[in-house]
Order: structure tokens, then sequence, then C-alpha cells
């Protein structure tokens, strides 16, 4: 038996370019095109004092929740919770 090769997954694109290399004998130069551009970051366009204010509200609200939780209605929403993740039946 020959040598087994390994195989690799290729991009369209990229065996065309492979193809037309073989074909002229000589390797491509990368042009513009080749390069990946990052993506520009987007400007943020929520209102600052909106954003302010929900952070303070998000560390409050979930301790002052579970203070004012009995523990048996703490369990009763731990256990929906289960059932809805891993889809047990009661």
């Amino acid at each position: 038996m020959g040598k087994q090769r390994r195989k690799t997954r290729q991009d369209v694109t990229e065996i065309a370019r492979s193809v037309v290399e073989k074909a002229i004998g000589e390797k491509l130069t990368p042009g513009k095109d080749d390069e990946k551009q990052p993506e520009p970051e987007k400007p943020d366009t929520r209102n600052p004092a909106a954003v302010a204010l929900s952070k303070l509200g998000a560390s409050k609200g979930g301790k002052a929740r579970a203070e004012s939780l009995s523990p048996r209605k703490r369990r009763e929403i731990a256990r929906k919770a289960t059932r809805a993740r891993w889809g047990k039946k009661p």
C-alpha cells in the first residue's frame, strides 16, 4: 500500500487559487482582497445616564430578591429552573 495522505479541508477559494498557481507555475502574491480587514467598532448609542442607572440596579436587584424570598420559594424557583434546563417532569 502507498502512503496515506492527510486530508485537509480547504475553502473553495483556496482550491481555486491553488489550481491557478499550478496552471501558471508560480505563487500568487497576496493582494488587498486577501487581507482580512478588522471590523470597525460600532459607536455606543446608549444613553450614558440610563447605562449607569441600569448597572446600579442590576448589582442590587439579584441580592435583594434572594434575601426577600423564603427558602421554600427559592427551592421552588430552583426546581422549576432545573426542569426547564434538563427537561425533567415533576
